[in-house]
């Protein structure tokens, strides 16, 4: 079975217990997690073959990183080692009015002085079949840009499917360069293009008229976001089908969640889920991108069921405390199918 591989980094998860405030808080649970990880971590859980590569501290804390990974059948023979230290993020979980915080501890991790060469992508991908990144890794460091630059090239060269979550993080670019300014140049080698309702106004000024992303009351109107896929696909021609998740925020614990992908001459889409109790909404949008690789790689030919896949997978991912997504192909099916009573499974 041929692989797909995910490029990025992973930092240690130290979370608040419950809903407790950062002030509040005199003990952290530690997970980890990160965007291509977590896509990683899903596309293995449904049964593909799922490789993850970054760079890591040679610490303990790396081989614990690494031990969450391969719990779940996530290879990782390919990491490479250097630096100092692995990256952190704290979270402050949001309830009802009050919204989740996330404060970074990731200067100088070791994925952030990564550069071009350091890893032999001809290697790695000699036997893909997908190659995954996000915008999150070129906001690390010029160094990051480059080196996932030339994974995409050497993807585009061995006609690899690459695909890009846009995952605008404005607190990442730090380094001198706007996302604006380095992000075109690695989404024009992709094939597939996810974003949410925000990130390709943010990184490109692409936006559909009247929309506030703020002020969704819950409601999201999928049919605006056809001129956003159109005009990502005039600025990106390389690109076969852009995805577009749509979240409408109710409060912290209660949103709808929907998507629609277009592939050039249709827009497909997906039924809006309703979602009352988020358990954890870290991940998210990995868990929609995880299910949407899968879904596009087996059900091929079929868009709208791979949609329809993808917002399922995202909505169950909701239900679940940390950065992966741990559900099967058959739980997400079955929400596909219409079958979202929580019944005990006996």
């Amino acid at each position: 079975m041929k692989k797909v591989v995910t490029f990025g980094e992973i930092m240690l998860r130290l979370a608040t217990p419950g809903y407790q405030r950062f002030v509040q808080a005199t003990e952290f649970t530690a997970t980890y997690g990160g965007g291509e990880a977590n896509v990683a971590v899903s596309l293995a859980n449904y049964g593909l073959n799922a490789e993850f590569v970054t760079r890591l501290p040679k610490n303990d804390i790396a081989t614990a990183c690494l031990s969450s990974l391969h719990k779940y059948n996530v290879k990782t023979d390919n990491v490479i080692f250097g630096g100092d230290r692995l990256g952190i993020y704290f979270l402050e979980t949001g309830a009802v009015a009050r919204a989740s915080k996330v404060v970074y501890d990731r200067a100088n991790s070791s994925i952030a002085d990564i550069k071009p060469g350091m890893i032999n992508w001809r290697e790695v991908l000699k036997d893909a079949q997908w190659f995954h990144w996000t915008g999150i890794t070129p906001a690390l460091s010029q160094g990051a840009a480059d080196a996932c630059l030339e994974a995409i090239k050497v993807a585009n060269e061995m006609g690899i499917t690459v695909s890009t979550d846009l995952n605008f993080r404005k607190n990442l670019w730090k380094y001198g360069k706007t996302a604006s300014e380095v992000m075109p140049a690695l989404v024009e080698g992709c094939d597939v293009i996810l974003a949410n309702e925000e990130d390709a106004e943010m990184v490109f000024g692409i936006k559909p008229e009247g929309f506030d992303v703020t002020a969704t009351s819950g409601h999201v109107d999928a049919a605006e976001f056809e001129s956003v896929c159109k005009q990502m696909m005039a600025k990106f021609p390389r690109a076969k089908k852009v995805i577009i998740t749509l979240r409408g925020s109710i409060n912290a614990n209660h949103n709808t969640w929907a998507g629609v992908l277009y592939d050039g001459r249709t827009l497909f889409q997906s039924s809006k889920y309703d979602i009352t109790h988020i358990v954890d909404r870290v991940g998210g949008g990995d868990s929609f991108m995880g299910g949407l690789v899968y879904g596009l790689i087996s059900y091929t030919g079929d868009d709208q069921k791979a949609l329809n896949f993808a917002v399922a997978a995202s909505c169950l991912k909701h239900t679940i405390y940390g950065d992966f997504n741990l559900v099967t192909v058959d739980e997400v099916e079955k929400l596909m199918g219409g079958d979202a009573s929580g019944r005990v499974s006996r």
